[in-house]
């Protein structure tokens, strides 16, 4: 009986030790379980980024004038890469690259490094993230313009991360942009990662697409027809608008020398930006029907009434004004079939310098058009303030005056349609993933500027 206390203080051990493991295991399965729980899920759990596809943009007949292509992206954390010599043995196999590049990035101290970027799926091969521990691929989506150079200006291009970096890519980024899913995946007993029943899936939302007022054969034709004639010219560039007088709808805008997006490296920033929006300059010749719209709907000038034209040679206060020919006496409308600068003057002097600067205003010059573009210029028109004696003439003759081309295809459209001073339309519609249209414009008009008869 010597031996009965200590099998009792050895069977009380047990039971408080039994009890300990129970309320431990209570505490661990029931108090602590989620949070236990939810450590071996992200110890196990992988968690992958899907992608989604960027918004395409379309000309105004859904011809498509971006597209996606899939490319897959490799990176890793170094410190995490057992086999360094093997991965950077198995990407330079595939590449064609020498691997000491890859071992450089691998033996770094950094936490983070991209291995390889756009790399084609028949390029990646069967390369997979089960093979090397701590290597990361990545879907992608890159974008593509078909058409290369055609209306490159106005659609922009994107970085290597597909984002917007000019034109409609950049100005609708958001729009265009998708919202990434994601899929979590768990290694199995084989060690190969894969997704199960019941785990964690978002899938990804693309972005909208967007349909532009630009038809693609009026732009080919208008890029083509400004190269001609600025190599005709021995021009430095040459911008061009296609626009409809009536809804503002814009058919077609480029400028040369272009370049094409799929190259944009190779390109500078003079050939990237939309000239016709961004560029002013002195309109010259162009600019002598806002004189005569001055004088008509004044009632100043009568259309038959006729101006001496000094035969070709006229003294403006301390300036010498010539026409290309010599004309003696012509009526407004002769003054604008023969581009007089004298006749315009004498117009001029006659209307004054109230008049044609509210005309000049009327017509929109010396303010932004509100194109839906980023980065317009609203051109040069002073104040009369600042005018001086000689200024009604010069800016009659379109001189001390700086427009932009969408400023003036503008003016000629208000011409054309009776009058009105359309806001010109790019964009015609944006249509989001389920199809429908979340963003459209309509034609607005923004003022009356003469009547019909004028």
């Amino acid at each position: 009986m010597k031996y009965k206390p200590r099998i009792t203080i050895l069977a009380g051990f047990i039971i408080l030790s039994w009890v300990g493991l129970c309320v431990r295991l209570f505490q661990v399965q029931v108090l602590n379980g989620e949070q236990y729980q939810m450590a071996v899920v992200n110890q196990s759990q992988k968690k992958q980024i899907l992608p989604a596809s960027r918004g395409n943009i379309f000309d105004r007949k859904d011809k498509p004038l971006t597209r996606n292509i899939i490319h897959y992206t490799l990176s890793a954390n170094p410190s995490k890469v057992k086999d360094k010599i093997g991965l950077a043995t198995a990407i330079s196999e595939r590449t064609g690259q020498p691997k000491e590049k890859y071992l450089k990035k691998l033996n770094s101290n950094a936490k983070f490094s991209y291995l390889e970027r756009n790399i084609q799926r028949e390029t990646l091969g069967t390369l997979e993230i089960t093979t090397f521990e701590g290597l990361t691929i990545e879907r992608k989506y890159r974008r593509f313009y078909p058409h290369n150079h055609i209306a490159a200006q106005v659609l922009g291009f994107t970085n290597i991360d597909d984002e917007g970096i000019s034109g409609i890519e950049k100005d609708f980024n958001s729009y265009l942009t998708g919202k990434p899913g994601a899929v979590y995946k768990t290694k199995g007993w084989s060690g190969k990662i894969q997704h199960k029943s019941g785990m964690p899936f978002q899938a990804p939302m693309d972005g909208c697409n967007i349909q532009l007022t630009l038809d693609l054969e009026y732009q080919s034709i208008l890029e083509e027809e400004l190269k001609r004639r600025q190599i005709e010219t021995n021009a430095l560039s040459a911008t061009g608008i296609i626009m409809d007088p009536q809804s503002g709808e814009i058919l077609a805008m480029a400028s040369t020398p272009g370049f094409d997006n799929n190259k944009f490296g190779t390109s500078v920033p003079t050939q990237q930006r939309i000239r016709a929006i961004t560029d002013q300059f002195e309109p010259g010749s162009t600019f002598k029907v806002v004189s005569a719209v001055s004088a008509i709907s004044k009632n100043t000038v009568s259309l038959e009434e006729e101006f001496n034209c000094e035969n070709g040679k006229y003294a403006y206060y301390n300036i010498t004004v010539r026409d290309h020919d010599e004309h003696a006496m012509l009526t407004l409308p002769q003054i604008i079939q023969f581009s007089s600068n004298i006749g315009v003057i004498k117009v001029m002097e006659r209307v004054g310098t109230k008049s044609l600067y509210q005309t000049s205003r009327d017509f929109g010059f010396g303010s932004t058009t509100g194109i839906s573009l980023a980065g317009e210029t609203s051109g040069k028109l002073s104040t009369l303030k600042n005018w001086s004696a000689v200024s009604l003439g010069q800016i009659a003759m379109g001189h001390e005056v700086g427009v932009t081309a969408i400023q003036l295809a503008s003016a000629y459209c208000a011409i054309a349609n009776g009058g009105y001073l359309v806001t010109p339309r790019l964009v015609q519609q944006i249509i989001d993933r389920n199809q429908a249209v979340i963003y459209a414009e309509e034609p607005f008009v923004i003022r009356k500027i003469a009547d019909e008869k004028t």
